[in-house]
């Protein structure tokens, strides 16, 4: 999630101090990702140093508003305007430490994988439970809650099912089948070892 490119799009909605940012970003995402005052500042500063915003004087109140300027509201536009690209690798920590599990000697996997399902189901009924708590949306900020509350419900339901797929897959193979010692082979200092095919 990019924090720069979404306080450029509240931005573009006109001037806001730092805690009203803060307070944008969460009425306008149902407070599922809190943002610190701190990050908020710290970003503020690098939109500044890149000519994306200009810091206002104070208003009597000490508020310094920040503006959006025209190459920050182009930024935020194409940034609104283009798809999600994720990204090629994983850095999903379950994925791996699963990759590592099956190939590990001596490990449970399936006490691994059972595990991770427990603690994925019962998150998945804590986000069932709030999805049934809530009403029809009713106005903006309900419907902001509703959609980011949907979507992490579908990622757990994912989640549930990658496992049962995970739990598939390794029963085709036996354990030991797949467990990989550590390689005799010495890597070449500076490049990665090449998998042989």
């Amino acid at each position: 999630m990019s924090v720069r490119q979404s306080l450029l799009a509240i931005l573009d909605q006109g001037p806001c101090y730092g805690y009203q940012l803060r307070a944008e970003f969460d009425r306008r995402t149902g407070g599922t990702w809190p943002l610190n005052v701190g990050q908020i500042y710290n970003t503020l500063e690098r939109l500044e140093r890149d000519g994306l915003v200009s810091r206002g004087d104070a208003d009597d109140r000490g508020h310094v508003f920040w503006f959006i300027t025209d190459a920050g509201r182009a930024e935020a536009r194409a940034w609104l305007s283009a798809p999600v690209t994720r990204p090629a690798g994983t850095r999903d920590e379950l994925a791996i430490k699963l990759a590592l599990a099956a190939t590990l000697p001596g490990v449970d996997v399936a006490a691994v994988i059972g595990s991770q399902r427990a603690a994925s189901a019962a998150r998945l009924r804590e986000l069932r439970e709030a999805s049934d708590r809530r009403e029809t949306p009713l106005d903006a900020e309900q419907l902001t809650r509703s959609l980011v509350l949907d979507a992490m419900v579908f990622a757990a339901e994912a989640e549930l099912r990658w496992l049962d797929h995970v739990e598939r897959r390794l029963a085709a193979h036996p354990h030991r089948a797949i467990a990989l010692e550590l390689s005799t082979e010495r890597p070449r200092r500076g490049r990665p070892a090449t998998a042989v095919a």
